[in-house]
């Protein structure tokens, strides 16, 4: 599927003989970013686990309607032909709005479905990957139900909201897994490795605030000690093996 096309432009200066490949940086900056989704890992799954065993997180609506959603999707994404004109135009949607949330213009958008691109005068790695760990649908149905609010009392069909969440992260979460290993050029544009370190990551920390916000008993604060706590663990451990 062809990805967002910004103009290419380069400029040579006789000076500069000895220049790093922007690659080789990213690989590097991705290494040091290992431990970190390690940390974030570890933090994820053990408040994750304390909420559904100890606070019985599985026993709210939220979780089962969110399940519920994800499930359906699931059955329609491997039994049903796949919606991919709906996912190239999210695909490249979200592509346009991060390029105006950097503060770039987009000149061009166009969407098919065997594929599309948008032509910018913007182009950094969060445009590239955004496609990944932004799930552009949930949020346009959160924001809608936001909206909705302030002129309807839509509270007591929360559970639609939850079933919508759940189907459309199951949506983006299938559709990202299907995508990368076809070798798209927004991942090795930026370096593969460095691209799928930064997505399980974003993905990540977009898990983690689902889970504050789908939990009565989890705060940002609480999610936030743990992970102090999980890295001052890992800090004493790489002190244990320079000693």
């Amino acid at each position: 599927m062809a990805s967002y096309a910004p103009p290419a432009t380069r400029q040579h200066f006789a000076g500069e003989r000895w220049m790093i490949p922007t690659r080789w940086v990213k690989f590097v900056v991705a290494i040091f970013l290992l431990p970190l989704c390690g940390v974030c890992t570890q933090t994820f799954f053990t408040v994750f686990a304390r909420a559904t065993v100890t606070q019985r997180l599985w026993a709210g609506e939220e979780f089962w309607f969110f399940s519920l959603g994800a499930i359906l999707w699931l059955i329609a994404f491997f039994g049903l032909p796949r919606p991919m004109l709906v996912y190239v135009f999210g695909h490249e949607l979200t592509h346009a709005f991060w390029v105006l949330l950097m503060g770039g213009r987009v000149s061009r958008f166009r969407v098919a479905r065997h594929g599309g691109h948008i032509v910018t005068d913007r182009n950094n790695f969060w445009i590239a990957l955004a496609p990944y760990f932004f799930p552009l649908y949930s949020i346009l149905i959160i924001g809608a139900y936001g909206a909705l609010r302030l002129f309807f009392h839509v509270q007591p069909h929360g559970r639609v909201l939850y079933g919508l969440i759940g189907a459309t992260w199951a949506f983006h979460f299938t559709f990202t897994c299907w995508m990368i290993p076809k070798k798209q050029t927004d991942l090795t544009d930026h370096g593969t490795f460095f691209s799928l370190v930064v997505i399980y990551l974003m993905n990540l920390l977009l898990l983690s605030v689902m889970l504050v916000l789908a939990s009565a008993q989890i705060t940002f604060v609480r999610l936030g000690a743990d992970l102090l706590a999980n890295i001052g663990r890992f800090a004493h451990w790489l002190t244990t093996l320079s000693v």
